[in-house]
């Protein structure tokens, strides 16, 4: 017998962004939507769960049960403030009929008239509407990222904290932040038009590429659907393609998620430690999610050369190469060196720093090899001492790799054990506890 509480994940997954983008437009406030979303959630659950025990029928749709409450619940604090009055007696009278109609929608099956009939402006996918309002150019990319993670995934402060490596306070404070900043600037919730949705199509994409770069960083093993970033970020993409099929960034964002979802299978071993490159399990690949990415993948370079393109090709290389060892590492260094002209970051030249790593190991011993190594460590050292957080992370970790791979044992140990100290995804810290030779893994 399944749980009906334990069941509402994934339904919450998919009804958080209707829920919030209705409320938004019925409340005129993304902060409002928010509150009474999760208020109405909360009751969720409580009512499934009286139900179930009572042997009841179920709610019906999620999605339109908590939009009239969220709504009932906002007009509620309005007549008990004593703000909008009438108002509230006008909305409360629309609300009448639209619960009315939710009530015969679950009572005649899901495809009935519910709540959310209420008129949004377009048929834009709710989760693009509310990434449309969340990536306003008035506020910064780490507001932008934290307000999306919040108003389009539904995932809590600790959790958003929890994902970018940041303290709850601090994710706390960027949320309050990007909200006040996004009230000051556009005021009452509203949903650009599609002339204005394209201006902010490179900052959507943008905000995309950070959920999954978070999710592929930060959550190797999701246990649940509210834990899977990644999949959210690909339903995205999918979502973004059937609005924008012939945008080559577009095509390239979702080869780098279907790629990178791809090779998440192989990228744990069998007790749950993080397998370094050259040991990934490539039979454990998803094929299909493979060819899906490999052709989008091709129908972006066909199109364009920006940004998201080489990021997928990029990915593609790693992709479709038969093993480590057989990857054509000078034209990954290739792509990282266009990308660096197209989209300079920290985080890039890392990776430029590491395909290049690899593929000097893998040469044969020489004097152009020894003084190539000893450049890239330098310029390595350079990020791990000063750069962004990830890029800094990623360096000292390809540092003490190099360590490892040239016979540097003692080196890489102490390396390694100071790393399990900094390191926020588990996988990655026993991996680097057992390179340090502990051998006590901490489940």
């Amino acid at each position: 017998m399944t749980d009906p509480i334990a069941d509402l994940g994934e339904d919450f997954v998919e009804a958080w962004p209707r829920i919030v983008r209705a409320l938004a437009a019925f409340t005129g406030s993304l902060d409002d939507a928010q509150e009474y979303a999760a208020e109405a959630m909360a009751r969720a659950v409580a009512e499934v769960g009286d139900r179930a025990d009572a042997g009841g029928r179920p709610l019906g749709s999620l999605a339109a049960w908590c939009t009239a409450v969220g709504k009932r619940a906002w007009i509620d604090d309005r007549r008990r403030a004593g703000v909008e009055l009438r108002h509230a007696q006008r909305e409360a009278g629309e609300l009448r009929g639209a619960i009315a109609a939710e009530a015969a929608g679950a009572a005649g099956g899901r495809d009935a008239a519910s709540a959310l009939d209420l008129p949004l402006g377009d048929a834009l996918d709710d989760r693009l509407a509310l990434l449309f309002v969340a990536c306003d150019p008035a506020l910064t990319e780490q507001a932008r990222l934290v307000l999306a993670l919040r108003v389009v995934c539904g995932l809590d402060v600790p959790r958003i904290a929890a994902h970018l490596g940041i303290q709850p306070t601090a994710a706390a404070a960027r949320l309050t932040r990007a909200k006040h900043s996004l009230a000051k600037a556009r005021g009452r919730f509203h949903v650009p038009e599609a002339p204005e949705r394209r201006v902010r199509l490179p900052v959507v994409l943008a905000s995309v590429a950070g959920m999954f770069t978070v999710a592929h960083r930060d959550v190797l093993d999701p246990r649940d659907p509210l834990d899977d970033l990644g999949r959210q970020a690909l339903s995205i993409a999918d979502a973004l393609v059937a609005e924008y099929p012939d945008d080559a960034e577009v095509r390239g964002l979702r080869a780098v998620i279907r790629l990178g979802l791809a090779r998440r299978p192989g990228r744990l071993d069998g007790h749950g430690v993080a397998l370094p490159l050259d040991e990934v399990d490539r039979s454990r690949w998803d094929r299909r999610l493979i060819e899906a990415g490999l052709d989008d993948a091709a129908a972006a370079a066909d199109r364009g050369d920006g940004r998201f393109v080489l990021e997928a090709a990029i990915a593609g290389l790693h992709t479709t190469a038969p093993s480590f060892a057989e990857t054509d590492w000078t034209r990954v260094v290739g792509f990282y060196r266009a990308l660096e002209r197209v989209w300079g970051s920290p985080s890039v030249t890392a990776g430029r720093l590491a395909a290049e790593l690899h593929r000097s190991l893998l040469a044969p011993e020489s004097g152009e090899r020894t003084a190539a190594l000893r450049r890239i460590a330098a310029e390595l050292q350079e990020l791990a001492d000063g750069s962004a957080p990830y890029a800094a992370l990623d360096a000292s970790l390809a540092l003490a790799d190099l360590a490892w791979r040239t016979g540097r044992r003692e080196q890489a140990a102490a390396e390694y054990a100071r790393l399990a100290e900094l390191v926020p995804t588990e996988p990655v810290r026993r991996f680097c506890l057992a390179r340090a030779g502990t051998a006590e893994l901490r489940p």
